[in-house]
C-alpha cells in the first residue's frame, strides 16, 4: 500500500513540475514581450510571478491527506490544486469547500466519509501514513502531537480539528478575537484563517496584503514558513518594534516606562510637545520691506498661530498657512508705518510680505519643520521646555525602545510629511521630463523626407515619453508595505495580542481601517506592563471565540502549571489536555546552575533524535522570548525569580518533558514537583 501511495504522490509531483515549468516559461516570455501594451504585460507578469511562487512554495509537503467517501470517491488533499488535461482534479486545494470534511468529519458526524488518511512526506518521499476510519478522530492528531518539534511551524494543516476549523472558515466581518490557553492551537488557527481568507477573498487581499504581528523575531521565524508553504506570499511579518519604517527596536523599557508610554494619556504629552515648537518671539523680529521695517512681535505671532491652529492641520502641513497668516497680520502695521492705506499700496505690501525672505526665516524659527525622530529625541533630552516629564529623560535620546515606536508613529500623524518625499518625487519627475526632452531633440533632428512621411515626433511628445520611461517599482508587496508608514492592509493578524499597549493598538488600527483583523491571545499570559487587560478596552465591536482543548501540553505538565495560572487569575480555567506522556515533571535543587544546565543538555544530546530543547530563565531564554514557541523538552531555571505570568508561560512550552532547576527553595505553588 505504501508503494501505491508513493506512486500517486510521485505522479502529483510530476504534475507540479509541469505546471511550475509552464508558468516559468510563460513568465519568461511575458518579460521578453515588447509588443503587448505595458499595462497588460505588467498584469500578466504579476499573475505569472504569483503562479511560479505558488508552485515553488508547494514543493515541501505537496500532498498531506486523502479522503474516501461512502460513494467510493477518493480525493487527495494538498497545498495547491492540480488538474489533468480535462480539468478534472488530481489534487484538491485544502481550502476548497470540498476539502472541509478532511478537517470536520468525526465519528459522530462522518460527513459522508469512510476513511481519512494522513500522509507524512519529506523530500517527495512518503515516509509514513496513518488512517482514521472515523471510529475515533484523535488517532492521527495524537501521532502528530507526539512527533518531534521542528525549528519552524510546518505540517499543521493536517492536524486542524473541528472546533478550530469552524474558526478558520469564519467569514464574518470585523475583528475576530481567538482566546485560549497554552497549546490550544491559537496560532495555527489564525495563520490558516489568513490562508483561507487569501483563498476566498483573493482579489481584495492580494492588493493590500496581510500583516502578521508576532511578539519577537524568534516567533516570526518559527511561524514564517507556514503561509509560504501554503502558497501565500502577500504577507508582511513584523514585531511591535518594527511598526515604524526605518526603526527596528528590540530593547524593552522598564515596566513603569512601558505603562507610561503605552497609556493613551501619553497623547497629551505628545500634543504639548508639538505645540511647544509653535513658538512666540521673545523680542520683536524685524521684517525689512522696501519702505519700512515692520516688527513681528509676540502679539502678531499669537494671532497668526491661533488662526493657523483653527484649521487642525498637521504641524508641517500648517507651516505655509502660518506664513500666510503672519503676512496678513503684518499688512496693517506696515501700512501704519508707511502712513497711507490706499488699496494699491495695501496689495503691494501684501505681495512684498508674501515674498519676504526675512518672513520665511521667521517661520523657520517660530514654526520649524520637524521629524518625529527629532521631536521625540528633544522630548527625551529635556528640550521641550513646557513639558514637565522628567521620567522621560534619558542620556541617549535616540536609543529607541519598543515602546517608542508607537510614539514615533503618533508624532508622524501630528506632524505630517516634512515635505522631503514630495520634493524628491518632484525632482525625479523633472529629471525624467528633462531626459525625455533630450530624447525628443535627438529624434526631431531627422527632417521629413516628403509630405507623405511621418517621423516619431508626430506621435509622441516629451511628456508621454517621460511617463513611458518612469522608474517602475519592482519591489515585492511586502517590501513596499514595510517601507510605507501609510500603507493599509486588507487583513491584520496579531498573535500574543495581550502584550500590546493601547498605543500599539492605535498604530495597528491605523494600518487596518476596515477593521478586518484576527486577534489571538490569552489574557492570563500577559507579561507586558502596558498590555491588554480586556478585549473590550481595545475594540468597540468584535466576535469572540475561545479554544478549550490543549493539544500541545501533556496532562502531567498542565497539572503543575494550573496552580500557577490560579495566581495569575483565580477565575481562569486551564485548557483540558488531550494526552498524557506518562513522564512526570521533575525539580532538582542545585548549587551551580550553569553546571546543572550543561549536564542536562549533555544528557539529552544522546537521545535527542531531532527533538528540540530549551532552557528558560536564569540568563538563558527569557519567558517573554519563549512566548508562542514550543519545544519537546524544557528546563525552567530559577522559577522563584519569575512572576506568576512569566512562570505560567515558561512551564507550558514543553510538549513532552519538563524539568526545573533551582538554587533556592521552590515557591509553594510548585511544591507538587517535589
Amino acid at each position: 500500500m505504501l508503494a501505491s501511495e508513493q506512486a500517486r504522490i510521485t505522479s502529483l509531483y510530476e504534475k507540479l513540475d509541469q505546471e511550475r515549468n509552464k508558468a516559468a516559461a510563460d513568465l519568461a516570455a511575458a518579460l521578453r514581450d515588447n509588443l503587448t501594451q505595458r499595462l497588460d504585460r505588467e498584469a500578466a507578469v504579476g499573475v505569472l510571478t504569483r503562479e511560479v511562487a505558488k508552485y515553488r512554495a508547494a514543493e515541501e509537503g505537496l500532498v498531506f491527506g486523502r479522503i474516501d467517501s461512502e460513494k467510493g470517491e477518493r480525493t487527495y488533499i494538498g497545498r495547491v490544486g492540480l488538474f489533468d488535461d480535462d480539468f478534472e482534479p488530481l489534487l484538491l486545494d485544502w481550502r476548497a469547500p470540498a476539502a472541509r470534511p478532511f478537517y470536520t468529519a468525526t465519528a459522530a458526524n462522518p460527513e459522508g466519509l469512510v476513511l481519512r488518511r494522513h500522509f507524512r512526506v519529506r523530500d517527495r518521499e512518503l515516509r509514513d501514513f496513518h488512517d482514521d476510519e472515523l471510529l475515533t478522530d484523535t488517532t492521527a492528531l495524537l501521532d502528530a502531537l507526539n512527533a518531534p518539534r521542528t525549528a519552524t511551524m510546518r505540517d499543521i494543516v493536517a492536524t486542524i480539528q473541528a472546533e478550530q476549523d469552524e474558526i478558520i472558515r469564519y467569514s464574518g466581518p470585523g475583528v475576530l478575537v481567538i482566546e485560549g490557553g497554552p497549546g490550544t492551537g491559537k496560532t495555527a488557527v489564525a495563520l490558516h484563517r489568513v490562508a483561507y481568507l487569501l483563498y476566498t477573498r483573493r482579489e481584495r487581499l492580494s492588493r493590500h496584503g496581510v500583516l502578521i504581528v508576532g511578539p519577537n523575531t524568534g516567533f516570526l521565524r518559527y511561524v514564517g514558513d507556514v503561509l509560504p508553504s501554503l502558497g501565500e506570499t502577500d504577507v508582511v511579518f513584523a514585531t511591535p518594534g518594527e511598526f515604524y519604517p526605518g526603526v527596528f527596536a528590540d530593547v524593552e523599557d522598564t515596566p513603569s516606562l512601558q505603562r507610561l508610554k503605552g497609556d493613551i494619556s501619553v497623547l497629551d504629552v505628545l500634543a504639548v510637545a508639538v505645540a511647544d515648537r509653535q513658538e512666540l518671539p521673545d523680542e520683536p523680529i524685524e521684517i525689512e520691506l522696501e519702505d519700512v521695517v515692520v516688527p513681528l512681535d509676540a502679539h502678531v505671532a499669537a494671532v497668526a498661530r491661533e488662526k493657523t491652529r483653527y484649521y487642525g492641520l498637521p504641524h508641517n502641513a500648517a507651516r505655509k498657512y502660518f506664513f500666510l497668516a503672519l503676512a496678513e497680520e503684518l499688512v496693517a502695521p506696515a501700512l501704519r508705518l508707511i502712513g497711507v492705506d490706499w488699496p494699491e499700496i495695501e496689495e503691494d505690501v501684501r505681495h512684498e510680505l508674501r515674498h519676504s525672505t526675512a518672513l520665511r526665516d521667521a517661520v523657520d524659527r517660530l514654526w520649524p519643520q520637524l521629524t518625529p525622530e527629532q521631536l521625540l529625541a528633544d522630548l527625551y533630552a529635556g528640550r521641550c521646555f513646557r513639558i514637565g516629564a522628567p521620567e522621560l529623560y534619558r542620556e541617549n535620546a535616540e536609543a529607541w525602545t519598543v515602546s517608542d515606536v508607537p510614539l514615533l508613529d503618533e508624532l508622524a500623524e501630528l506632524l505630517g510629511s516634512d515635505g522631503a518625499a514630495v520634493r524628491a518625487a518632484k525632482r525625479e519627475e523633472e529629471e525624467q521630463l528633462e531626459y525625455a526632452r533630450g530624447v525628443m531633440d535627438v529624434l526631431s533632428i531627422d527632417e521629413r523626407a516628403d509630405d507623405d512621411e511621418y517621423i516619431v515626433t508626430d506621435f509622441v511628445n516629451a511628456d508621454v515619453l517621460a511617463v513611458r520611461h518612469e522608474m517602475r517599482d519592482h519591489r515585492s508587496l511586502a517590501e513596499r508595505a514595510a517601507s510605507d508608514r501609510t500603507w493599509t492592509y486588507g487583513h491584520v493578524v496579531v498573535d500574543e495580542a495581550q502584550e500590546l499597549s493601547a498605543m500599539d493598538w492605535r498604530v495597528l488600527l491605523r494600518r487596518c481601517p476596515n477593521r478586518s483583523m484576527t486577534v489571538v491571545g490569552d489574557l492570563a499570559q500577559r507579561q507586558a506592563a502596558g498590555g491588554v487587560r480586556s478585549w473590550g478596552s481595545v475594540f468597540e465591536r468584535f466576535t469572540y471565540r475561545r479554544l478549550e482543548v490543549n493539544y500541545r501540553t501533556p496532562g502531567e505538565i498542565m497539572a503543575v502549571a494550573t496552580p500557577v495560572l490560579k495566581l495569575v487569575d483565580p477565575d481562569a480555567s486551564a485548557p483540558v489536555s488531550v494526552r498524557k506522556t506518562g513522564v512526570r515533571p521533575w525539580a532538582r535543587r542545585v548549587t551551580d546552575i550553569s553546571a546543572a544546565v550543561r549536564d542536562e543538555l549533555d544528557a539529552h544530546a544522546d537521545v535527542r533524535d531531532g527533538r528540540t530543547i530549551a532552557v528558560i530563565g536564569g540568563g538563558w531564554m527569557s519567558p517573554r522570548a519563549s512566548k508562542g514557541l514550543e519545544f519537546d523538552v524544557v528546563i525552567v531555571v530559577e522559577p522563584q525569580h519569575m512572576s506568576p505570568s512569566e512562570l505560567y508561560v515558561a512551564l507550558t512550552r514543553a510538549t513532552q518533558r519538563l524539568g526545573v532547576l533551582h538554587t533556592e527553595p521552590l515557591p509553594r505553588h510548585l511544591r507538587s514537583l517535589l
